[in-house]
């Protein structure tokens, strides 16, 4: 298999560690969608990160779908079996993925032209870019999110998130502000599975 796109994106990132601690078998591509928007085409013509290109040829948009396809192939998931834990995991994750989300757009937003700006969107995303800190932070404060022994896909999910505020918006994500998080995902990125996946523009 052969997963395509930036690890400073973190769905890339993401669908990368999940698939390595599922223990299942692909190749990386660094392609951007923005820089080689044409070779990315050729992956897959939705110009998608992360896209998946399966064993038998067929290619799979979302990082969502991406980590579903690898519980499949692995035949496990990294979820808890437990229901209540299964729940809150499946709620953390969630948040994480949204503050990753509002980071993204955060960042995007930066880059339109001051004239194209709308201030009230502008606010919002930041809004809720912070509120998913918070709970996240809270989460991490009393336990919830932690960095093993066996990570949890909200574990990884919130650490993801994190780094990649603090990489692309850092003024936006003080570490002082969220200290718990930023304790987890600190532990979480001295673990060899993110160090083998780190963040990096290339």
């Amino acid at each position: 298999m052969l997963l395509v796109g930036m690890l400073d994106s973190p769905y890339v990132r993401r669908a990368a560690i999940i698939g390595t601690l599922l223990d299942v078998a692909f190749e990386h591509r660094s392609v951007s969608v923005f820089r080689h928007m044409d070779a990315f085409r050729a992956i897959n013509p939705l110009i998608k990160a992360p896209s998946l290109v399966t064993e038998g040829g067929v290619v799979i948009s979302e990082s969502l779908l991406i980590i579903q396809h690898f519980e499949d192939v692995a035949g496990r998931s990294l979820r808890p079996v437990e229901p209540v834990s299964r729940e809150r995991d499946l709620s953390l994750t969630g948040i994480g993925i949204v503050a990753a989300d509002k980071a993204v757009a955060i960042e995007y937003e930066r880059k339109r032209p001051e004239a194209q700006r709308y201030a009230p969107w502008q606010e919002r995303i930041v809004t809720q870019l912070h509120t998913a800190l918070d709970l996240l932070d809270a989460a991490a404060r009393d336990g919830a999110l932690t960095a093993g022994p066996e990570l949890l896909p909200s574990d990884i999910t919130a650490a993801i998130a994190w780094g990649f505020c603090c990489f692309v918006i850092p003024d936006f994500a003080p570490e002082e502000r969220w200290p718990h998080l930023a304790k987890q995902a600190a532990a979480c990125e001295a673990l060899d599975v993110f160090k083998a996946w780190p963040i990096d523009r290339e």
